[in-house]
């Protein structure tokens, strides 16, 4: 009898009729609709769209050159002792800390179509390097609502904080996995060895620029359009779940959870907004008639989950693979309480409360003040150069020591 009823009830079979009543609500709540689709399409154009593209095409083009293979061999001297990860994945933690979600399991799923890490370390490589992006967490947190830029860095370093603390927790994960190390069949120094791969890599690849360029912008804008749909669908699912008071049955339900912990009831609505969309739950934080802590933590739990859209997209950039979305979603609940929790003590330091009373507003930073496309497209793409910068450093420095070394057990 349970068997048949799980059959009768399969996931497959729940969705049909959701998707009827979904589609029977946009047609009742027209207006609605429209107007929630184009707030999604407005933040996918003017906040997601120029804060990625950048780091998707030259991802592409650095993968296309051998160049993530090159620094990969350099690095992993570095990555296998901090997270037991080839030293491929430095690129996707460089990218991913300076950029934000989904592209960290794009860059992943990658690594993992190359054959340049095993299943186990591409899933635990995008589970830590999954970040809100640093210009939405410093300047439309932090600034726009909450007209305090300290209090937006505050979150920022908390969120930042989590995820790494995560990423050297989870290099215990699966230990007994085969280790994948790129290079090294081959003999030689360490520069001779990621000279081989990046040289093997062009040999595989033998398109000319302008083919390589092209297949990039190609790929970044098909991933952007495909992010952006899932930004648009998840709009209006909130806004029909607000009208048909869905929203406030699992508001009800997250106050299971959230009210032994000491959080008001506007606090607990900003979460039950935030398990689907960061944006209207982070919002629904800066806005509640509650304290300032509560505000906080509520951020930092939000951010740390990411929200049902943003494992929808993450799930759509490795559809493709072998990876599996089951530990994916476990660390976004354990990133959320560890931001959650760092957030909660840092402000319990009389200190810290101070130097957030007196927030100082200049320049563009002001709340009045938002930020235009090309100005977000140009910061990301400094943001971008800068990422790449201190990735080419690192495995400058790591190659300069390693060989320092060696001459010196030589000598």
């Amino acid at each position: 009898m349970i068997i048949a009823l799980k059959r009768y009830f399969s996931a497959k079979r729940l969705i049909i009729p959701a998707v009827l009543a979904f589609t029977a609500c946009m047609v009742v709540f027209p207006t609605a609709v429209f107007e929630a689709s184009k707030a999604g399409a407005y933040a996918w154009w003017n906040i997601v769209f120029p804060a990625l593209l950048p780091f998707f095409i030259s991802s592409e083009m650095l993968m296309g050159y051998g160049i993530v293979q090159f620094m990969g061999v350099i690095l992993e001297p570095v990555m296998r002792p901090l997270f037991n990860l080839p030293g491929a994945g430095a690129f996707v933690i460089a990218v991913g800390y300076t950029s934000g979600f989904p592209i960290s399991a794009s860059l992943a799923a990658r690594l993992r179509k190359d054959g340049f890490c095993t299943r186990s370390e591409a899933e635990r490589l995008m589970c830590f390097t999954n970040n809100a992006s640093p210009l939405f967490m410093l300047v439309a947190v932090g600034v726009g609502m909450f007209h305090n830029p300290r209090l937006g860095a505050l979150i920022a370093g908390c969120h930042y904080l989590g995820n790494l603390i995560l990423g050297l927790v989870l290099r215990f994960y699966k230990p007994d996995v085969t280790v994948f190390n790129s290079g090294t069949h081959t003999g030689g120094s360490l520069f001779r060895r990621a000279l081989f791969e990046m040289q093997k890599a062009q040999g595989m690849n033998p398109r000319s620029f302008g083919r390589i360029l092209g297949d990039a912008v190609t790929s970044s804008v098909n991933k952007l359009l495909l992010i952006g749909g899932f930004i648009i669908i998840f709009s209006i699912i909130i806004r029909v779940f607000m009208i048909t008071g869905v929203m406030e049955v699992l508001t009800n339900i997250v106050g299971l959870a959230a009210l032994p912990l000491g959080f008001a009831n506007e606090a607990i609505m900003s979460l039950s907004w935030g398990l689907f969309e960061i944006t209207l739950g982070a919002k629904a934080a800066a806005e509640a008639s509650v304290p300032l802590i509560q505000k906080a933590v509520s951020t930092s739990l939000i951010l740390g989950w990411s929200g049902i859209s943003v494992l929808a997209q993450v799930s759509a950039m490795i559809s493709e693979t072998d990876l599996k979305m089951g530990l994916f979603v476990v660390c976004r609940l354990l990133h959320a309480l560890i931001a959650g929790g760092l957030c909660f003590l840092i402000l319990q330091v009389d200190g810290v409360t101070k130097w957030l009373a007196n927030p100082v507003f200049t320049g563009a930073f002001s709340p009045d003040n938002s930020l235009s496309w090309l100005e977000v497209f140009l910061f990301f793409n400094r943001l971008c150069i800068y990422a790449l910068t201190v990735w080419a450093l690192l495995a400058l420095a790591v190659y300069f020591f390693r060989s320092l070394s060696v001459v010196r057990f030589r000598v």
